[in-house]
């Protein structure tokens, strides 16, 4: 079953990413959809569609392939108008968060195939799509017993071919480690920010003496409420099961300290430090050789493009970084990771010429 036409329900960041990836593939022909005529004009304007459709059934009537790309409350409705709406060789599939209801509400089950790309971004709308979106990406697929072979093997290549690594999962599994590796995180980064934010300390403003440790913890907090109201409740029931397993954990915590319970504690530290270890292992393929470059840089244009210049021009392949900001006047701290001690040595002597102060360290101790 070959791919050569796409259709794209939905022109936010997703699926504008989508259409951009495609294209990349070689996908011969992309059509595409949105109830918002600015998001569909933007996402047409930057390449990410061949033709913008004038409604969903254009954009989807002689697709091969259908993504439906729209917010999780919505996603049922389209992808049963998508389906309605497509030839009988189309393939549908999505990319929303949840997906055990949504596979056991849509009733062709032949054609249509869940998914779901796991490549959070805070960045929203076809402005932002980018084609690297999806690059090394786990992409959870949710075949079930009905689903056609065929068609799967069609959307398991497409994801494939849009740099993402498909995996295929049963739905009620999908969303219970979804709970707890993506909305667990979520929920609790707005309650730890809420409590720092609604208390004072003898006077002291929590937020104003806040380290790296709250802004680490709590990137995600207040990310877009029309997504993530319906996420939390369309996932309710997992959610509440990985919260009250949260607070049983948390109370062996206060447990512990209120016994002052040193063996206890020296355990429950050192079993995160290897799950940490098992956590950057996927991410790095030699996590013990990482080491962090510090470079204190002043809040002004052009800072952060010339520093990764530089390290580029020395072939110095920068593994990942962070910016960690701290006020106009005082500007912030940039954090570099690089593997191996001889590129962290050559970048702080090339930054330190630059007159840059730096401090290297390894990026992640025992």
């Amino acid at each position: 079953m070959a791919l050569d036409r796409l259709g794209i329900v939905g022109t936010g960041l997703i699926g504008a990413s989508v259409g951009l990836a495609a294209k990349r593939a070689g996908v011969g022909h992309i059509l595409g959809y949105d109830a918002d005529p600015e998001f569909l004009a933007v996402a047409a304007e930057r390449g990410a569609l061949d033709e913008p459709a004038g409604s969903l059934v254009g954009a989807v009537e002689d697709a091969d392939l259908v993504v439906v790309a729209t917010p999780v409350a919505s996603l049922g409705a389209r992808i049963g108008e998508a389906l309605a709406a497509a030839g009988s060789r189309a393939t549908v599939t999505d990319v929303g968060s949840t997906k055990a209801a949504l596979c056991a509400a849509v009733e062709d089950r032949v054609r249509f195939i869940g998914g779901h790309p796991v490549c959070g971004s805070e960045a929203r709308g076809p402005t932002n799509g980018s084609e690297q979106l999806f690059a090394g990406a786990t992409w959870f697929l949710t075949p079930v017993a009905e689903t056609d072979p065929e068609r799967y093997r069609l959307l398991h290549g497409f994801v494939a071919s849009l740099g993402a690594v498909p995996i295929a999962i049963d739905p009620a599994a999908h969303d219970r480690l979804m709970a707890l590796t993506s909305h667990l995180p979520h929920s609790l980064a707005n309650v730890v920010l809420n409590h720092a934010g609604s208390v004072r300390v003898d006077g002291h403003e929590p937020l104003a003496a806040a380290g790296g440790s709250l802004r680490d913890m709590t990137r995600v907090a207040g990310a877009n409420p029309r997504i993530w109201i319906d996420i939390f409740l369309d996932n309710a029931d997992q959610l509440r099961a990985a919260l009250g397993e949260h607070r049983r954990r948390v109370d062996e915590l206060e447990r512990a300290l209120e016994a002052r319970d040193a063996g206890w504690l020296a355990r429950w530290i050192g079993e995160a430090g290897g799950n940490r270890r098992r956590l950057l292992a996927e991410a790095y393929e030699d996590p013990g050789a990482m080491q962090r470059v510090r470079v204190h840089v002043p809040d002004r244009p052009g800072v952060l493009s010339g520093i990764t210049q530089a390290l580029g021009a020395e072939k110095i392949n920068i593994e990942d970084f962070e910016l960690d900001h701290l006020s106009p006047e005082r500007g912030g701290t940039l954090n570099v990771l690089v593997a191996g001690e001889d590129a962290a040595r050559r970048a702080a002597e090339l930054l330190e010429a630059q007159g840059y102060a730096v401090i290297v360290s390894p990026a992640f101790e025992d």
